[in-house]
């Protein structure tokens, strides 16, 4: 009798597992419909572009430090202090193009960040709304979380939540 009981009570996670409503969604989808990604897109790109343009400043510096230090270094007469001068200028102009390389792309990356999140955090709550709304216990985002099977009794909510989010 004990065994028995024993065996219930372990399948019976199995058997609530298999009343549970599973939903599936496609977040990605979601994302590229939103007009707010054109909007992002389009401030990433006029950031990245302002980084670009400053960069090029930098660069063209840097060409001319190392022209002038080739002028320098082909002259027999120039005293090695100088040729020390300038090959320690092309050095910290060579370290301020990589530091600013390195903030460029770290402030783009927070600003990315900072852009995304609040459309990714309206399409959550969409995701959300849906799953309350159709009483499933559990939804899986393909684009997320790669699903290989969705057997007949899995539900695609992601036109609801289109509906939700207006689109």
């Amino acid at each position: 009798m004990k065994r028995i009981l024993m065996i219930a009570l372990a399948l019976m996670p199995l058997m609530l597992m298999a009343q549970a409503k599973i939903a599936v969604v496609n977040s990605q989808e979601l994302f590229n419909l939103l007009p707010e990604k054109a909007t992002a897109e389009a401030q990433l790109k006029a950031l990245s572009e302002k980084y670009h343009a400053e960069y090029e400043l930098l660069r063209g510096e840097f060409d001319k430090k190392y022209a002038d230090y080739q002028t320098v270094a082909a002259d027999a007469s120039m005293p090695e202090t100088i040729k020390d001068r300038r090959i320690q200028e092309l050095q910290e102009s060579d370290k301020k193009m990589r530091d600013f390389e390195r903030r460029a792309a770290d402030d783009i990356a927070a600003q990315r960040e900072a852009l995304t999140k609040p459309i990714s955090d309206k399409i959550q709550a969409a995701i959300r709304t849906a799953g309350e709304r159709g009483g499933y216990d559990l939804v899986l985002d393909t684009a997320v979380t790669p699903v290989a099977y969705t057997g007949p009794n899995t539900t695609d909510i992601t036109p609801m939540v289109k509906t939700l989010l207006g689109l």
